[in-house]
């Protein structure tokens, strides 16, 4: 065997031991559940084939040509500088290659932006906040009353190793978690082997929701809602992230998906028409209450920028010792509420129930040696949110 086909099988072997190992899930992209990111492995892997192919053919011809044109073989080089012939070889071969290549790529795009037929089973509107998703299930008989709304935000172990990491307090724990920063506190449901349809948007700045199982991927952008869709044959629960880096907790805004049967579909969304007819929870709450409920808010909602100890950091302000908690209890509130306009201070007013809001300032008013002594309750935050507070 000539030196040059030894060189060429070596090549060739190393590239399908190198393509072996991609096939790994660690390595390689994701095959999916669902037909289009299957469709869309498949084209992967048609690329990546073709990609081997030129690359054998490539580097062979060039370790041919110096191992046959060495200097030791052919003392005197060649005259000619260039050959029309094989510039027009070269260009036409990708050319084609290119449009080969473009051709089930573009079937498979349209694919993906439009679903057969007009119809879907169910519409959410899947709206990005700095750092958590809120879910809304569009009811199909456009009642209100019976849309569903609620609010994913990463869950509370993986948030407090999350702090322990920041701490150099690194646990055996989180090493042995394979869904560290991928728990949720309420995973989107959606049912099995139904169209559906999400409305992506924004509320601050440019998420993107992406779930790697399904081949979902659509930018959330303030002020615009795109859509995409899918249909999942498998139940199961799935896992995904906000694929644009869109502040300091990007990497605590995780999406978890479960698909289940129909049947146990329409009894979760049963009860969570019933919770949201039963209208916010503004029961009075003692001071003792407060406290333990607006410590575990707090350091689900606000922590990450004003730190567990209440210190702030960057842009977020202190709230040991400092106006914000010393002032009036109202603005107190209002600031929760309503946000800071101008500053990366959000407003949670929407984000989060009365009882949560009136916990998490009674909190900070009496935490960390503030010790004011006041406390809100939930009847007064609902009064003001609507209001009927002045």
């Amino acid at each position: 065997m000539s030196l040059f086909r030894k060189i060429a099988v070596a090549v060739a072997a190393l590239s399908v031991l190198l393509l072996m190992g991609c096939s790994d899930q660690a390595y390689n992209m994701r095959e999916g559940v669902t037909e289009i990111s299957k469709e869309v492995y498949k084209l992967h892997m048609i690329v990546i084939w073709v990609c081997v192919g030129i690359g054998i053919v490539t580097f062979g011809a060039m370790f041919y040509s110096m191992w046959a044109h060495r200097k030791s073989k052919n003392p005197n080089p060649a005259k000619f500088s260039h050959s029309t012939t094989v510039e027009i070889i070269w260009t036409i071969i990708p050319f084609i290659i290119l449009i080969c290549l473009a051709w089930p790529a573009a079937k498979l795009l349209t694919h993906m932006e439009v679903a057969e037929g007009d119809e879907f089973d169910m519409e959410i509107m899947v709206t990005g906040y700095q750092w958590k998703w809120q879910y809304s299930y569009q009811d199909e008989d456009d009642n209100p009353r019976n849309d569903v709304s609620f609010f994913s935000n990463l869950e509370q172990n993986s948030r407090d190793l999350s702090l322990n990491s920041q701490k150099n307090t690194f646990t055996a724990e989180k090493i042995d978690d394979p869904n560290f920063l991928l728990e949720v506190d309420n995973p989107l449901v959606i049912p099995v082997n139904k169209k559906v349809k999400f409305l992506v948007t924004s509320e601050d700045v440019i998420h993107s929701f992406w779930v790697p199982d399904f081949s979902v991927k659509k930018d959330a952008v303030p002020g615009l809602v795109n859509d995409v869709w899918t249909m999942v044959p498998e139940t199961g629960t799935y896992r995904g992230v906000c694929a644009e880096l869109c502040g300091k907790d990007h990497g605590f805004m995780p999406i978890v998906v479960k698909v289940v049967e129909q049947a146990e579909f329409d009894e979760w969304y049963a009860a969570k028409v019933a919770e949201a007819e039963a209208g916010p929870d503004l029961n009075e709450r003692t001071m003792t209450q407060l406290m333990t409920e607006g410590e575990a808010a707090y350091n689900k909602y606000c922590a990450a920028c004003h730190m567990p100890n209440g210190q702030g950091t960057g842009p977020f302000p202190s709230l040991v010792g400092t106006e914000i908690v010393k002032g009036d209890i109202k603005k107190h509130v209002d600031i929760v509420l309503n946000g800071v306009s101008g500053t990366a201070m959000q407003a949670f007013g929407p984000q989060l129930t009365e009882a949560e809001i009136a916990a998490i300032v009674t909190y900070e008013r009496n935490a960390w040696g503030n010790d004011m002594g006041d406390k809100v309750q939930p009847q007064e935050v609902y009064d003001q949110k609507n209001g009927g507070g002045e």
